[in-house]
């Protein structure tokens, strides 16, 4: 299809209303120049690529803007080509009879300057979601589109004031949204956009400053919230425009991670940056289960991880025994409070690892002032003080580079250091963290320890890296100063004299020279770890499961405390018995505002009917929602021996969806079949979940919530299979 120049509508002859050319010219009219400008803007942000990278590289701020222009290109053609007329979402018509406004994934303007489609995330925009009949935000009516393969195959209106009721096709309020829950599901999260609510949408564009708190339960859309709020904050907020700032978005699980993956380039952001919890510490991939639930309420604590700077404390400590340095030309006493004066050397802030260069400098220049006797040369001072064994082997004993790891095993390990650290813990507390073997095999519970410890410690070998790397530039700076002497000798021997020979001297001489002249290619490097931090604003989906541990590990990463936290408390695994003011007060969080999603646009209400006494058997005042919606059927109960028939039978009725058999791991999983266990369920839907044993799920708070988890993952039916 040639978008210039056939229909943008491919309605079924069921819809030949909606086709009547009264409704839809005008729409035609403005795809067609919709079609137009996307060629012509794709065309010549080819052009401008082609340009850019064909362009020199550049030198320092030039070169970093050379290249942030190339990704700025590259990132728009890659959003325009993805889409085609549906970039386009639906369109407003105020009530003031102006022309319709057409919001888009993204902005889009004619060569005249006319605008074809306002960003979702602009002001402008606002209304098209945000319009309700009790607040019409000053719209006569609104059209949302759904478009297939590229071509709208149904269009919905909603009117909100009465003189505009004659010809509208669709009057249905919220048909739209309603037609878009019965869709069916694929191994990635549709696309949700063009039906946003209002109530999620006031909570997307809600300012950023401290944190903002969005408590929903099952199918209210907190997941939708979570990762529109960052696309918006992206486009809106100062801090984050222009990639001033960096958001980072944590997820659950990981079956949760590529689910949602599509979500974020379809509306236009590629820079945010996903991870789970697990992702932020190199030895998370392989950390297992706390399996003591003792030892994982111990370290649970904050407070405990705060002992990791007590910790690394220890390895700061000046020594309190002074020596005698001997050089080539006289001794020099140092003492205790010489020592103590070159620790208090590392600016604050400073990692362990890389302060232990500032240290190691101020102790040399301490030994320098206090040399006497013969008159030395000080580089070559420095230089042998450098090169003293006993010196070196005295300071690698007094500021040793620390590994977190093996820091974090000696607070496992060693019971009278985890005393020293830790202060507050019982006798019986320290034995029980203590591990006779193996300190270094890691649980979950372990990773805020090891976080904390590295970013306190910082990397060793970046450490190492740097005085490799100035050992280089020293040894570059000594050859070229040999070079440009010669150069010097050279021009003066050969007799050149004038403006010219003079002005190369000069230039030879001076310090730029030996700058351009040093080889930073020769320098060791490292891939920076993108998940480091700083972030300007972190958005945690599922955030009722981090412990108080493991909330100083996103604490750590984002100084200006500004988050996104998207929980249920009734769906805390663990219980969640305070409040979120409580729990994010007590984690060092201050700026909190409170947001809730109580409509369940996504369980029908035959499921939710079944789930609700489920949760309130065990959390009497559980934010359970109220569904809107019914899916005509009824949950149905039967034996484990019907499995395989219960699918096979849903499998040939219904050519699309996804299907997911929850509580029966090891179980045949095919391109249309899921098996999960109820925590891997979380934050994920289903066209047809089958429960297999939920009474095995476990006792308690943590087997209703995996039981309410599980059931409310169903957007279609669900089926409940016992052994019995």
């Amino acid at each position: 299809m040639n978008p210039a120049t056939a229909s943008a509508f491919a309605l079924s002859d069921r819809l030949a209303a909606k086709a009547d050319p009264a409704l839809i010219a005008d729409d035609e009219r403005h795809f067609a120049a919709i079609a137009a400008t996307l060629d012509e803007t794709i065309a010549e942000l080819s052009d401008r690529l082609d340009a850019e990278r064909r362009a020199p590289g550049g030198l320092g701020r030039q070169a970093m803007d050379r290249d942030a222009e190339i990704h700025r290109l590259t990132a728009r053609l890659r959003a325009l080509r993805r889409f085609g007329l549906d970039l386009c979402l639906g369109r407003m018509v105020g009530a003031d009879d102006t022309e319709p406004v057409y919001v888009g994934r993204l902005g889009l303007t004619d060569s005249t300057g006319r605008r074809l489609l306002v960003d979702w995330r602009s002001p402008a925009a606002e209304p098209f979601f945000g319009a309700t009949h009790a607040r019409p935000m000053g719209l006569a009516s609104r059209r949302r589109y759904r478009w297939t393969e590229g071509r709208i195959s149904d269009y919905w209106d909603e009117v909100f004031t009465p003189d505009v009721f004659a010809g509208h096709a669709a009057l249905d309020d919220q048909s739209a949204f309603i037609a878009s829950l019965g869709t069916n599901r694929s191994d990635r999260m549709r696309d949700v956009l063009g039906t946003i609510q209002a109530d999620q949408d006031a909570i997307i564009r809600a300012g950023s400053r401290g944190a903002l708190v969005v408590d929903g339960g099952p199918g209210t859309g907190k997941t939708v919230v979570a990762l529109h709020r960052s696309a918006y904050l992206l486009y809106s907020d100062p801090r984050l425009a222009h990639r001033r700032g960096r958001v980072l978005f944590v997820g659950p699980h990981r079956p949760y991670l590529a689910y949602v993956s599509d979500v974020l380039p379809s509306l236009g952001e590629e820079g945010v940056q996903t991870c789970v919890l697990r992702d932020l510490v190199a030895e998370g991939a392989a950390a297992a289960v706390e399996k003591d639930t003792e030892v994982a309420r111990l370290k649970a604590s904050a407070e405990l991880v705060g002992a990791v700077e007590a910790a690394v404390r220890f390895y700061e400590e000046p020594p309190t025994r002074g020596m005698t340095v001997v050089t080539h030309w006289s001794d020099v006493w140092l003492s205790p409070d010489d020592w103590a004066e070159a620790f208090e050397a590392a600016e604050p802030g400073t990692p362990h690892n890389e302060a232990r260069e500032q240290v190691w400098r101020e102790l040399l220049t301490i030994l320098a002032d206090k040399h006497e006797g013969e008159e030395v040369p000080p580089d070559l001072l420095h230089r042998s003080l450098r090169r003293n064994r006993e010196l070196r082997a005295a300071f690698d004993r007094a500021w040793p580079l620390v590994e977190a790891a093996d820091l974090v095993g000696d607070l496992w390990s060693v019971p009278a250091y985890l005393r020293r650290c830790a202060p507050w813990l019982g006798p019986d507390e320290v034995r029980t963290l203590q591990r006779k073997e193996s300190p270094q095999a890691w649980t979950v519970s372990d990773l805020p320890f090891l976080d904390a410890a590295r970013q306190r410690l910082g990397d060793p070998e970046t450490a190492r890296r740097k005085r490799r790397g100035e050992a280089i530039l020293a040894a570059q700076r000594e050859r070229m100063e040999q070079v440009v002497d010669n150069l010097i000798h050279a021009v003066a021997d050969s007799g050149a004299d004038g403006d010219d020979g003079e002005g190369l001297v000069r230039m030879l001489r001076g310090a730029d020279a030996r700058v351009s002249l040093v080889d930073e290619a020769e320098l060791p490097t490292a891939e920076p770890d993108l998940l480091a931090g700083p972030f300007a604003h972190i958005v945690v989906d599922e955030a009722q499961e981090l412990t108080d541990a493991e909330w100083q590990m996103l604490l750590l990463r984002c100084p200006s405390r500004s988050f996104t936290i998207v929980g249920d408390r009734a769906q805390a695994r663990h219980g969640f018995a305070e409040s979120w003011r409580e729990r994010l007060e007590r984690i060092g969080l201050d700026r909190i505002e409170l947001a809730s999603l109580n409509i369940n646009y996504r369980t029908p209400r035959e499921v939710m009917a079944e789930a609700e006494p489920v949760i309130r058997g065990v959390l009497p005042d559980a934010n359970v929602p109220t569904s809107i919606r019914s899916a005509g059927v009824p949950v149905v109960h039967g034996s484990l021996a019907d499995l395989d028939r219960v699918l096979d039978t849903w499998l040939a009725a219904h050519a699309e969806g996804i299907a997911c058999v929850i509580g029966r791991p090891g179980f045949r999983a095919t391109a249309r079949v899921r098996s999960l266990t109820p925590e891997l369920s979380k934050g994920l839907e289903f066209d047809l979940v089958v429960l297999v044993d939920p009474q095995d799920f476990g006792d308690g708070i943590e087997g209703a919530v995996d039981h309410y988890v599980a059931m409310t993952r169903a957007t279609r039916q669900l089926v409940v299979l016992t052994g019995a």
